[in-house]
């Protein structure tokens, strides 16, 4: 098996209807396997994939364990030599898979890679970060780009050049190819043997960054390649959630990944700032002023 593809989904089935359709009308010189873990959606989505695409490997939660749980149930069932991590609410390209297992066998050096993204209306989707810093988490936590922008520029990599292949920090965990002959040397003997390639530590965002520091840890590389795309239309589960309910995911993660990686102090500080961080997001919806983005 060349490529485990696997999607989580939550109350999404028009979209991961869609994205498999693209899957299975892909054309593809390697051998794919395709999973679909669904977290006890309302939408009939387990039984929609059951009766549309049963070549799909179906795992039913009874309960929403999360995008790292859930991603591991099926890591754990998978063949493939590459894991694909994929977000239900994206578009593959009839060449999207065989370019990235193509682009994946010509470097060897690359164990997670991303690749060209691009919103509906094909404009692209800038999707690599620097690793976060106590400054930037700040800056998100206190709104202060909905005021000044530009803040953020140097790590949302806003001179990042998507038509060149390189070495990142990380990529969007919503497209996440990782090789798995190197997966040993990032998580460990032990959690590969469980079968945990996500800390299950977070439920919701940071999992992949984490991932990503992972490997640098270890001195392997996080790849950007244009040479495959895939249209991402972004946020379909999230849109659905509460904006504070968002930012209680975010704030859980951010504090892990921070006590994970960082100094004990710089949590501290995080965990003072939440506070107003709640505040100004009730404040920012009260005027309306929502966002996908968790700034």
């Amino acid at each position: 098996m060349d490529l485990s593809i696997i999607i989580v989904s939550w109350n999404v089935r028009e979209c991961l209807k869609d994205c498999l359709s693209r899957i299975f009308l892909s054309q593809t010189d390697f051998f794919l396997e395709v999973f679909v873990v669904d977290n006890n959606s309302a939408d009939e989505t387990a039984a929609m994939v059951r009766a549309d695409f049963p070549q799909v490997k179906l795992i039913a939660n009874s309960e929403n364990r999360g995008f790292a749980k859930a991603n591991n149930q099926a890591f754990r069932e998978s063949i493939g030599r590459y894991a694909l991590l994929l977000n239900p609410d994206t578009l593959s390209n009839e060449k999207t898979f065989n370019n990235l297992i193509n682009w994946l066998d010509d470097n060897q050096q690359a164990s997670i890679s991303g690749c060209l993204l691009l919103d509906e209306d094909n404009k692209i989707l800038k999707h690599v970060r620097k690793f976060p810093t106590l400054f930037d988490q700040l800056v998100i936590i206190l709104k202060a780009p909905h005021i000044f922008p530009a803040v953020l520029n140097n790590y949302l990599r806003k001179d990042f050049n998507y038509s060149v292949a390189q070495k990142v920090d990380s990529v969007r965990g919503g497209f996440m190819a990782i090789r798995r002959e190197t997966l040993s040397k990032i998580i460990g003997e032990e959690r590969l043997k469980k079968g945990e390639l996500l800390d299950e530590r977070y439920f919701l965002w940071f999992e992949e960054v984490d991932l990503c520091r992972s490997a640098h840890a270890v001195g392997l590389e996080v790849w950007y390649t244009p040479d495959t795309s895939c249209v991402d239309l972004v946020g379909a589960s999230f849109s659905q959630l509460p904006r504070l309910n968002t930012q209680k995911y975010f704030r859980a993660s951010m504090l892990k990944y921070f006590k994970k990686w960082h100094p004990a102090w710089q949590v501290f500080i995080l965990r003072l700032a939440w506070p107003m961080g709640f505040f100004l997001a009730w404040f920012l919806d009260k005027l309306g002023m929502k966002s996908k983005k968790n700034t």
